[in-house]
């Protein structure tokens, strides 16, 4: 009997399909370690995590272990709102003092802890967002990224604003009241460096809050109408964050925390509006 040849497959038709490939260069480093398409259960997202908190602590132990080995130079650059405001006093004598044997070593592992964590944030964000990033659509990351770069910006604009003007002002301030009541001077170094962490980190940190509050507008959870109508409400909750974060009672220090942060509430006030209109445009066109 004779066979019949089978012919070519039907174009249409393809059994095993291929799995789609993406070329190399499209291919994310997220995805090279990540296959696409395939699930992940609860210990695979274990193990992940597992990894994210591994490289941050070595992105930290890396940085504190640097600012460990040059904290010479990192002490010096820390001191110059000091050194600044000390060449404002030619004859006064000045020196640090230490009031316990361990004090050095104290502050050697507080710049090393507080620097070796601003030295990894970079990295330690970076790790996070790895990790998050594949949950996220690609509106959410188009929305999430530029928050990101904004608080970031916010914040080292917080810090240089706190480093370079608030801290030598508060300085200023206490040097002052210290000649004018002839009070001698016993800082210690210490006490001289949390002063800056406190202002420093608080300050940058506290120049987030436009960023909270146009989230807050993004997610239709405030308006701009509630801000605008409680303005003044707010200028007083200002009034309140610039005494809570100022070291000094000065109306002069607390004005200068107050001022950027009235112009940062403001600003939000803008940005807000403005999603405000992007959202009433796309729900006018149907989008």
């Amino acid at each position: 009997m004779a066979t019949r040849e089978m012919g070519p497959p039907c174009s249409g038709f393809n059994p095993v399909s291929e799995p789609t490939q993406k070329p190399d260069a499209e291919i994310t480093p997220l995805e090279a370690v990540r296959p696409p398409g395939k699930a992940m259960g609860f210990w695979d997202h274990l193990n992940e995590l597992r990894g994210v908190l591994f490289r941050s602590a070595l992105a930290f132990i890396a940085a504190a272990v640097v600012v460990g080995i040059y904290f010479k130079d990192f002490f010096d650059a820390l001191s110059w709102p000091l050194n600044h405001v000390l060449s404002e006093y030619p004859d006064l004598t000045f020196r640090f003092v230490t009031n316990s044997p361990m004090e050095g070593f104290n502050v050697i592992i507080q710049l090393c802890l507080v620097g070796g964590l601003i030295m990894s944030s970079p990295f330690i964000l970076f790790f996070i967002g790895q990790f998050i990033a594949p949950a996220l659509t690609d509106h959410e990351r188009r929305t999430v990224l530029p928050f990101v770069g904004v608080g970031l910006l916010l914040f080292l604009s917080g810090s240089a604003f706190s480093f370079f003007l608030l801290v030598t002002s508060a300085l200023r301030v206490s040097i002052d009241l210290n000649l004018l009541f002839g009070w001698g001077f016993n800082w210690t170094p210490a006490n001289y460096f949390s002063l800056m962490t406190w202002l420093v980190l608080g300050v940058g940190l506290s120049f987030e809050f436009p960023l909270v509050i146009v989230l807050l507008v993004h997610f239709r959870l405030m308006t701009t109408a509630f801000l605008r109508k409680y303005r003044k409400h707010a200028i007083i909750v200002i009034f309140i964050i610039a005494a809570i974060v100022t070291p000094t009672p000065d109306p002069l220090t607390q004005g200068l925390m107050a001022l950027p942060l009235y112009v940062l509430f403001e600003l939000a006030i803008i940005a807000g509006s403005r999603i405000e209109k992007k959202r009433a445009a796309r729900l006018a066109a149907g989008v």
